[in-house]
């Protein structure tokens, strides 16, 4: 067994929502054996106040949580990234900065929350509740691959595969 911590980026444009919610639930879902950050193209400058309050009603720690840009973790003192996911169709489609050590990369496309109207319960339950889950979804996916025994090209394979997996799954 590895004792290797596997670092993971997740991108969003604005790193409110789905980018801050697939950080704080690889952390806890990881075991010490990932290391989650988030970041934006065009970041908000504040956690959306859903983001913050789906999590917490999850026991997620949110305290340390903020908005952040993606040249935070271009830079060369930045920690260097196994992964690099976009968890927006916007983001997937922009230039990326170079990331130190040339991780894997794949996309994981999930609606954007913000962008869904209504009163808050039903925008908290159906839209940010509903992301959180299908990322969760998700990342059991990607925590269940045997990272230490596939090569390279094998987990570019299935990472992008679970990008394909329906979110709903």
């Amino acid at each position: 067994m590895s004792d290797k911590i596997y670092n993971v980026l997740f991108l969003c444009s604005a790193n409110s929502a789905r980018s801050i919610i697939a950080e704080v639930v690889l952390n806890q879902l990881g075991k010490g054996r990932f290391r989650a950050f988030s970041a934006g193209s065009q970041p908000s400058g504040a956690v959306h106040p859903l983001t913050l309050k789906v999590l917490q009603g999850q026991g997620y720690d949110t305290a340390a949580l903020r908005s952040k840009s993606w040249e935070e973790f271009a830079r060369p003192d930045a920690p260097q990234m196994d992964f690099v996911f976009t968890v927006c169709d916007q983001t997937a489609g922009e230039a990326c900065p170079v990331w130190p050590g040339q991780p894997l990369t794949a996309h994981w496309g999930f609606a954007d929350p913000v962008k869904v109207e209504g009163d808050e319960q039903r925008r908290l339950l159906h839209a940010f509740g509903q992301v959180q889950h299908q990322i969760a979804n998700r990342l059991r996916l990607f925590l269940s691959l045997p990272l230490t025994t596939l090569d390279r090209l094998a987990i570019k394979h299935e990472i992008d595969r679970i990008g394909q997996t329906p979110a709903e799954a």
